[in-house]
């Protein structure tokens, strides 16, 4: 699986050790793990959680991602802006339980993390444990068991509810504010990151004209 961590604005100092974190879990499982940012307060190239659920939207749309770990201050803005896009389904954890449970139960590509609370000494442990629980069980296995079909069912129900009431993707990005896209996917590791795992050759050929474009621009 690959996994992608975005941190907004706010969060950005606690960036290195979200990842680091991430990795010391995550990578012996045998996951990917690539770091989008925004990666200090220091960093020209802010990110508001507005932004960071639309690269949620791109990572995960055109497959550049399986999954998504982002966040902010209490994590639910995050959230609401990842879910404001088609093809993300975003939960949200504070602790260990609610990460498993989201796993085991909605199965959904996002998790959303409020970074700014009760984020002090032993943060990283509680991540790690978070980190624990939503990788290295079967997601959607179900919980109980006795309610894992139900689940499963009902997790069926929602994604195609969510495609029904969704724009297509390249629909969202055509539609979107260009200045806005342009801002969020400008940063130079962006590309090198994206460009090598889209698997969305429409997708990933709209955000080349956009950037190619703006290249241009800044020539003449």
């Amino acid at each position: 699986m690959k996994i992608a961590l975005i941190n907004e604005n706010s969060q950005a100092p606690k960036n290195a050790l979200i990842f680091r974190t991430l990795q010391q879990v995550c990578e012996p499982l045998g996951h990917e793990c690539f770091n989008y940012g925004r990666y200090s307060q220091e960093d020209p190239h802010e990110k508001s959680y507005v932004q960071a659920g639309l690269l949620a939207g791109i990572l995960l749309n055109s497959g550049a991602a399986d999954f998504v770990i982002t966040g902010c201050g209490t994590g639910m803005g995050a959230m609401l802006a990842c879910n404001s896009f088609p093809g993300v389904m975003c939960g949200w954890a504070h602790e260990p339980l609610e990460a498993y449970l989201f796993a085991q139960v909605n199965a959904g590509n996002a998790l959303s993390i409020p970074f700014a609370m009760d984020f002090g000494w032993g943060a990283e442990i509680n991540l790690a444990y978070i980190f624990e629980k939503l990788f290295s069980c079967q997601m959607g296995a179900g919980y109980p068991a006795d309610w894992a079909a139900a689940e499963k069912r009902n997790r069926g129900i929602l994604t195609e509810v969510k495609k029904n009431t969704s724009l297509d993707f390249l629909q969202v990005l055509s539609r979107i504010d260009q200045k806005f896209l342009l801002e969020t996917i400008s940063e130079e590791r962006f590309g090198q990151m994206f460009f090598a795992n889209c698997r969305d050759q429409e997708i990933g050929a709209y955000l080349r004209r956009l950037l190619q474009t703006a290249i241009e621009e800044t020539a003449i």
